[in-house]
């Protein structure tokens, strides 16, 4: 985290330091939340309950000194949470949401539109796959990283990564449609073949 966030031990525990922090890390948990979710509506609703939880505790979490890890903890509750009560999403408001990623509008399309058939293939994978694929490529962390910071046994982090980089692997090596020459949606399954590829060695190497 960069040296405006943080004191020598980290983000501060006030409201400022959330602020800052929010700043920051709010972005990415918002693309996060919708490649788990698929949705930009559902992304913002889970993304309002993470903040919140993280706001009303937030001065013990600073404290605990991993409030990244915390924070992931608590999205990936709150969407599987989600995928367990649908109703949840059905949320009707007048006003836009009090979270706004100034970028959201760019990522929504590189994601619609580049990064259509990743997106495809991620909603065909369960809740808690899902979510440490996500983590495991958005964050780049580990298996034990990943399993420190959800609360669940490595063993079963590994398990989930397997067999959903495994099934994506296979969506996304079907033969792509056709498309101008230099499209950026073929380039992005071949870039991302090769790193599922690459990370399902690594996943191996830990046999």
């Amino acid at each position: 985290m960069s040296g405006d966030v943080r004191s020598a031990s980290g983000p501060t525990p006030d409201e400022e330091g959330f602020r800052q922090w929010l700043a920051l890390r709010g972005p990415l948990l918002r693309r996060k939340a919708y490649l788990m979710s698929g949705d930009w509506h559902a992304a913002d609703d889970i993304c309002q309950d993470v903040f919140v939880q993280l706001y009303s505790k937030w001065a013990k979490v600073v404290k605990g000194g991993n409030v990244d890890g915390y924070a992931n903890r608590v999205l990936v509750g709150c969407y599987v949470d989600t995928t367990r009560r649908p109703w949840r999403r059905e949320r009707v408001t007048d006003t836009p949401p009090e979270f706004a990623d100034p970028s959201a509008a760019a990522a929504m399309n590189r994601i619609d539109g580049a990064d259509e058939s990743l997106q495809r293939a991620l909603a065909s994978l369960p809740a808690n796959q899902r979510a440490v694929v996500v983590l495991r490529f958005t964050d780049d962390l580990t298996v034990d990283e990943i399993a420190h910071e959800l609360g669940i046994p490595a063993g079963t982090v590994k398990s989930r990564l397997s067999r959903g980089i495994e099934a994506l692997r296979s969506a996304l090596t079907i033969q792509p449609p056709e498309f101008a020459d230099g499209s950026t949606t073929v380039q992005t399954m071949y870039t991302t073949t090769e790193i599922l590829d690459t990370t399902t060695r690594g996943l191996e190497s830990l046999s």
